[in-house]
């Protein structure tokens, strides 16, 4: 499988059950969110856009997802808001295709530009690695099944606290309102 086959798998909405290992803390959280996906051809306007923003030939980009999200976690206050939207963009290294730089309108962990790396491991997971200002992190994605997910991620604080999350995330049933509005 390569990257954008991933991303083609991945549409649609997701239900990710997840928990947190605060391991500075030895204490854990969990949590929900639902997710949608939808995959981006190279010529579409947003992936153009995000290529232009990070300076990068837009020629380059072999297509991205755009990825929006709402969820809440075991320990949020009233006004934590773990909701937003993303777009990933994806330029393949010349002579490894199944690994190059991602570039993102905005972050997970910081809310700015960001470009990381990803590649496509032996099992087929996508593998992301992206360093921020403070902190960096390492996400894994694999499917078990077309309709089940799974996600592992590390952030580490260059203070040195870090997180770990495991996130289940199965496929929610489409209805055909939800079909037609991804045409």
């Amino acid at each position: 499988m390569d990257v954008m086959e991933f991303f083609q798998l991945s549409t649609g909405r997701w239900r990710s059950q997840r928990t947190t290992h605060h391991l500075a803390f030895k204490l854990s959280e969990t949590g929900e969110s639902e997710i949608q996906v939808k995959a981006l051809a190279a010529d579409h306007p947003q992936v153009i856009e995000i290529c232009q923003l990070h300076e990068v030939d837009p020629g380059a980009a072999i297509g991205g997802a755009f990825v929006s999200w709402q969820g809440a976690m075991e320990w949020d206050k009233k006004d934590d808001n773990h909701e937003g939207s993303t777009v990933f963009v994806l330029i393949p290294d010349a002579a490894l295709p199944r690994q190059g730089i991602l570039l993102r309108e905005r972050g997970y962990a910081e809310d700015v530009p960001v470009s990381g790396r990803y590649h496509m491991d032996d099992g087929d997971g996508l593998v992301l690695t992206t360093e921020y200002g403070v902190m960096s992190t390492i996400e894994r994605f694999w499917f078990a099944s077309p309709s089940f997910r799974l996600r592992t991620s590390t952030v580490k604080l260059h203070g040195g606290f870090t997180t770990a999350t495991f996130c289940t995330e199965l496929r929610l049933a489409e209805t055909p309102d939800m079909a037609a509005s991804r045409d």
